[in-house]
């Protein structure tokens, strides 16, 4: 007889485990709910690790299984004292837990009490949101930059891939952020002097060298910020987001033209309009359209079949 935990595991074995194989035997369909059963407790398993790592419950909880693994090998060796001591501790276990892990708990708990069942089970928000996000954060950071006269060069990612202008810069791999953004911008400081490209949803570097526009009818009177601006905005689908150091001006390259002296209102709707609707709305599009075309190609299938049968 197994003894350890406080508990009989030969009698719980054979009482749930035994039994629970010989209706699997009588009857196999039970096999489908075992295996959604034994799937939804392994992701919440994975979805409580994934809320105390990184936290001081960590350190706990690695602590348990230390004294779990110990408890098992006291009554493995017949460690009598030693086992009940450890079985006393494990029985004493549901409630130090709770206490332990009362934060974590509690936040869980709010979280399924506010509806952000996403957050709780660690799933992201949709691209769709996470962008118009992004885009309302670069937007309090160029109005904060322009209030300040701090020069800015924001490069926003599209669907042309910029990977080696993001190479002449330092790599960062940030969540976005306005207050990032505008600690990147501060004057005198080693990252202020070039571009912040942001690409998948994360600001990819800082201090990026932009190719210049050259052509002969741009504007003599704009900067080097804006010139390399246009010439992103040329070369790429990029958009680029400019405050002028010596006005404070926003303004906003897209196919190498520059959309000069923007508000705070004006450049939210560009960015959204160029960013969020046209991306996600050809998406949209074009799974419509593929699933227009399966349904075709099921129904001319039918059609076929009922042919060949007559």
């Amino acid at each position: 007889m197994i003894t350890n935990f406080g508990m009989n595991w030969e009698s719980f074995f054979n009482d749930n485990i035994g039994g629970y194989i010989k209706s699997l035997q009588s009857n196999p369909f039970e096999l489908v709910t075992l295996i959604i059963d034994i799937s939804i407790v392994v992701f919440l398993v994975y979805c409580f690790f994934r809320i105390v790592k990184g936290s001081r419950a960590w350190q706990l909880i690695k602590g348990i299984a230390l004294l779990i693994v110990a408890t098992w090998v006291s009554g493995l060796f017949n460690l009598k004292i030693l086992n009940w001591i450890l079985t006393g501790i494990m029985n004493w276990g549901v409630i130090a837990i709770i206490v332990i892990f009362q934060p974590e708990l509690r936040r869980a708990l709010e979280q399924l009490g506010t509806n952000r069942i996403t957050q709780f089970f660690g799933i992201d928000k949709d691209l769709s949101t996470r962008t118009k996000e992004d885009i309302y954060k670069v937007v309090i950071a160029a109005t904060e930059l322009s209030k300040t006269k701090t020069g800015a060069l924001i490069v926003l990612e599209r669907d042309i891939k910029i990977q080696d202008i993001v190479n002449t810069g330092i790599p960062m791999n940030a969540e976005v952020s306005p207050q990032l953004l505008v600690n990147i911008f501060e004057p005198k400081t080693p990252l202020h002097d070039g571009a912040v490209v942001i690409s998948g949803n994360k600001i990819a570097a800082a201090a990026c060298v932009l190719p210049l526009a050259d052509d002969n009818d741009i504007s003599k009177e704009l900067g080097t910020r804006h010139r390399a601006a246009i010439g992103i905005s040329k070369e790429s689908d990029s958009l680029v987001v400019v405050v002028s150091e010596e006005t404070g001006k926003i303004s906003v390259a897209k196919d190498g033209t520059l959309i000069a002296d923007v508000r705070e209102d004006v450049l939210k709707k560009i960015l959204i309009s160029n960013i969020v609707t046209k991306r996600f709305a050809s998406e949209k599009k074009e799974r419509k359209n593929r699933l227009k075309e399966l349904k075709d190609k099921i129904s001319k299938a039918k059609e076929n079949q009922k042919e060949e049968s007559k």
